[in-house]
């Protein structure tokens, strides 16, 4: 896949303006500072798309990205410690009701492959397998980490959440190392969707023949 085009769309800050949309939608989590916003700027090959800051816990709304195959929602980053917990119960049902709400084709997962992955991070991954969404964890700025130090980095994360190391992309803005695996994995989830509105469509015509 190449994205030739990607704009932002909107942001919101209550269920009542959910977007919906007629192609599949792949969110972002992760905690604070996890560096998603850059992430995001990487896959648009643009450089202030969506905004950066040095200053953890900037996103509070969830932002939609339409990048023409797919649409973008960064949601708001977990883990900040300086917010109030008002405000962290408020992100929180936010979250919640986002992916109760939206037909969220995959989610991808961001950590740190320095760090261990929080408690938050493995509580939104256990939520991810309540809800029954597709995820793929992300470990990002791997070129804080030797080119040797890199595999270990993601068998840490893998054993820290639990999962396989092929379910795992490991990501360096800078270098642009992992964009086209991410790229490959985003394109194989677009043609899923295709494949389930295909059979979707067939089934409905079927009933109507009837």
């Amino acid at each position: 896949m190449q994205i030739k085009r990607a704009e932002f769309i909107t942001s919101v800050a209550d269920s009542k303006h959910f977007l919906k949309a007629d192609k599949p939608i792949i969110a972002i989590s992760g905690r604070s500072n996890v560096g998603k916003s850059s992430f995001i700027n990487m896959l648009a090959n643009r450089k202030q798309l969506a905004r950066t800051s040095s200053a953890p816990g900037r996103t509070r709304l969830i932002n939609y990205f339409d990048f023409a195959y797919f649409i973008l929602a960064d949601l708001p980053g977990y883990g900040y410690a300086k917010v109030s917990k008002e405000e962290k119960e408020k992100w929180g049902k936010l979250l919640d009701a986002f992916f109760k709400r939206t037909q969220v084709e995959h989610c991808l997962t961001l950590v740190d492959i320095r760090h261990e992955p929080t408690i938050q991070d493995r509580q939104m991954l256990d939520f991810l397998y309540t809800m029954q969404i597709p995820f793929t964890v992300v470990a990002t700025k791997a070129d804080k980490l030797a080119k040797s130090k890199r595999i270990v980095g993601i068998r840490e994360v893998a054993k820290n959440l639990k999962i396989g190391i092929e379910n795992i992309i490991a990501t360096s803005v800078p270098q642009e190392y992992g964009k086209v695996e991410i790229l490959n994995k985003i394109d194989e989830i677009c043609k899923i969707y295709l494949q389930k509105q295909e059979l979707y469509e067939n089934y409905t015509l079927e009933n109507m023949l009837k």
